[in-house]
C-alpha cells in the first residue's frame, strides 16, 4: 500500500469527484488548513501531494499496522499466510506448496504418519489437477478467503477428489476451523464479563466453569426437560426427601 497504494486511491477519489462535480485540489499547490484563521497564515511549505500521501494515508496504514502487530504475534500471522496459499482466487495463483508444508508442521497430531515427500506429491498433483478442471475456475471471483475456501470444498466433495486428495482437503478443513476457534474463544470471555461480574468476584473456577457451560451452551439445554434435570440431581447423593 505503501509503494502501489497511492496512485490507485487517487485515481479513485479524481473518479468521484469528478462525477459528484467536486473540484479536485492541485497536488503540487501548498495545502491550506481548512479552517479560517483569524489572520492571513503564511504560505505552507508542505504541498497538497504530500500531505494528504505522508500525513494522511500513511498515518492510517500506521495505524493499522500497528493494530495488527499487537492483535497477531508472528506465529499467528505465519498461520494466516500458509492458509491464505488455498485460496483458489486468480487459478490459484497464492498456492505455495513449501508454506503449505509449513502449515502441515504445525498441526502434528493430525499429520501424524504422513512424510513430507507424500504430502509435497499430493499438493503437486492437487493443483496441477485442480487447474485444469473448469470447476474450479468459477471461484475466482468470490471476495471473501474461507468463502472461496469452503466453496472450495464443496466442489472437491462434489467431484469425489476430496477423498484423491484427502491430505489437501485436512489442510482445508484445519484452515475453515480457525475464525470458528477464534469465534468460539471470544464468546468465552463476552460470557465471563458477563457471568462474572462486581458482585460475584469471588467465585471458584469450577464454579465459574459450571455456570458458563451453562450460560454459553444454553440453547443444548434448553432441549433438556426440567424432570430429567432434577431426577440426575436426586441421584447424585442421597436426599432427604423427593425434588
Amino acid at each position: 500500500m505503501r509503494n502501489e497504494g497511492w496512485e490507485d486511491l487517487i485515481s479513485r477519489v479524481v473518479t468521484i469527484c469528478t462525477k459528484h462535480e467536486i473540484d479536485v485540489p492541485d497536488m503540487d499547490a501548498p495545502y491550506m488548513e481548512g479552517k479560517k484563521p483569524r489572520r492571513v497564515p503564511p504560505v505552507s511549505s508542505v504541498s497538497n501531494l504530500h500531505h494528504y500521501k505522508n500525513d494522511c494515508l500513511f498515518s492510517v496504514l500506521d495505524l493499522q499496522l500497528q493494530e495488527l502487530n499487537a492483535r497477531f504475534d508472528e506465529e499467528n500471522t505465519k498461520l494466516l499466510q500458509c492458509v491464505s496459499c488455498l485460496s483458489p482466487a486468480k487459478s490459484f495463483s497464492a498456492f505455495d506448496v513449501n508454506k503449505l508444508l509449513r502449515m502441515a508442521e504445525l498441526y502434528p497430531n493430525d499429520f501424524v504418519d504422513v512424510s513430507e515427500v507424500e504430502l509435497r506429491r499430493q499438493l503437486h498433483n492437487y493443483v496441477r489437477n485442480v487447474k485444469s478442471d473448469p470447476k474450479f475456475a468459477k471461484l475466482k471471483g468470490l471476495s471473501n478467503l474461507f468463502e472461496r475456501a469452503s466453496d472450495l470444498c464443496a466442489i472437491l466433495v462434489e467431484t469425489n477428489k476430496c477423498k484423491t486428495f484427502a491430505l489437501v482437503f485436512k489442510l482445508l478443513k484445519l484452515a475453515l476451523l480457525l475464525p470458528v476457534a477464534t469465534a468460539s474463544v471470544e464468546r468465552v470471555f463476552s460470557a465471563m464479563k458477563i457471568v462474572k461480574s462486581h458482585l460475584r468476584n469471588k467465585m471458584g473456577d469450577q464454579w465459574l466453569n459450571d455456570r458458563l457451560v451453562t450460560f454459553i451452551e444454553r440453547d443444548v439445554l434448553f432441549t433438556i426437560s426440567t424432570d430429567v434435570i432434577l431426577a440426575h440431581f436426586q441421584q447424585i447423593d442421597g436426599r432427604r426427601f423427593s425434588l
